[in-house]
């Protein structure tokens, strides 16, 4: 749905209630898009997992407008910590959600419909994953195994197979480290953060816990905030980290996996660190001009928002391009996997916003 060429559009979709986190559905066609969306009700202390389509409205001889329009949803007993969907376009399509309360939960969502077909969870009252909140969660691509950790320095591997959950504890550090995000970096790895920068590097052919690990001393003598947000480039071992409260925005690469020394560097505005309160981050696969001419030293693009109501893509060496300023925090966001250059961020003021980039990066 977005244009070729042009400017940058955005649309706005207010909702009536907290909209804690959103991501894109896979896509099995053009005409079929949905957002999945994390909500919570203040008043009513409920909260859910909804399911929106993304639809043209005629308006007679005036331009179509877009509008995004509820399909279906489900009702958590607790408020959703962590929001996680399949990218490859599937029946059903996957997608993982952790709650606050500690319980992790699989809905199969019909990919033509976007209707949720059935789901699985644990027994009531059953705290086999977690002790307290799980802090963040992430699926493999087609949505069959998923890794969670929690403030209580848990790390676990989940598997559905044949209607059920299998679970298998890598990590437990009885409360002593807390984990605060994770992302896959292959079938096999994945990378953890947590509090005062730490960052870890896990490969499940290799047990007893993190191959590699980075302090937050390693940052230029740094050891305050959390990191709130990991990604990891698909196809370099390049890590990006959004880090809460002290505001830094790093970035990483590993060595080759048999000796994987971690290097950081950071993303600067001029000559001085970009300094933002990040809740989220991602490479931005739309940006990426020279890619296969690009050393692999360098950090590549990557777009992140932030508690400051900032959606900007940072590219090294350069200004970062703002693409949103808003009076609210934005909460989070998802860069749609088949078409980059549309972006869907929810606003702390009760609101999903859907971004249309040009498909040409130099147009910004």
């Amino acid at each position: 749905m977005a244009g070729g060429g042009g400017d940058l559009v955005v649309h706005r979709f207010p909702q009536s209630k907290a909209v804690d986190s959103v991501r894109w559905l896979p896509a099995v066609s053009a005409f079929d898009r949905f957002v999945a969306a994390a909500v919570h009700d203040p008043d009513s202390g409920s909260s859910a997992l909804e399911v929106h389509a993304l639809e043209l409205i005629q308006q007679g001889e005036e331009s179509d407008a877009l509008d995004l329009l509820p399909r279906d949803s489900w009702s958590s007993t607790s408020r959703i910590s962590a929001l996680r969907c399949s990218n490859v376009p599937a029946e059903p399509l996957t997608v993982a959600l952790s709650t606050f309360a500690g319980s992790l939960h699989f809905l199969f969502v019909d990919p033509v419909e976007g209707t949720i077909e059935s789901e699985l969870s644990p027994v009531a009252g059953e705290r086999w994953l977690h002790s307290g909140p799980i802090s963040a969660v992430d699926l493999q691509p087609e949505g069959r195994e998923c890794v969670s950790v929690g403030q209580d320095g848990r790390v676990n591997l989940v598997s559905v197979a044949e209607g059920s959950m299998e679970h298998r504890r890598v990590h437990d550090a009885r409360g002593l480290v807390s984990y605060t995000a994770v992302r896959w970096g292959s079938s096999v790895e994945f990378a953890t953060g947590g509090l005062a920068f730490g960052l870890q590097w896990w490969d499940q052919r290799k047990p007893g816990g993190p191959v590699s690990h980075l302090k937050g001393d390693s940052f230029q003598g740094m050891a305050s905030g959390i990191v709130h947000s990991i990604d990891v480039h698909p196809s370099r071992k390049h890590i990006c980290l959004g880090i809460f409260w002290c505001g830094i925005c790093l970035g990483s690469s590993l060595a080759e996996a048999a000796s994987p020394a971690i290097r950081r560097r950071a993303w600067s505005t001029g000559t001085e660190p970009l300094r933002e309160r990040i809740w989220e981050i991602q490479y931005d696969s739309l940006i990426q001009t020279g890619f296969s001419s690009t050393p692999s030293t360098k950090i590549l693009p990557v777009m992140i928002c932030s508690e400051d109501g900032v959606l900007a893509v940072l590219e090294q060496g350069k200004e970062p391009i703002e693409l949103l300023a808003e009076p609210c925090a934005v909460n989070a966001f998802d860069i749609d996997g088949r078409n980059p250059s549309d972006v869907v961020c929810s606003l702390e003021w009760e609101a999903i916003a859907l971004l249309m980039r040009p498909r040409d990066s130099s147009a910004f």
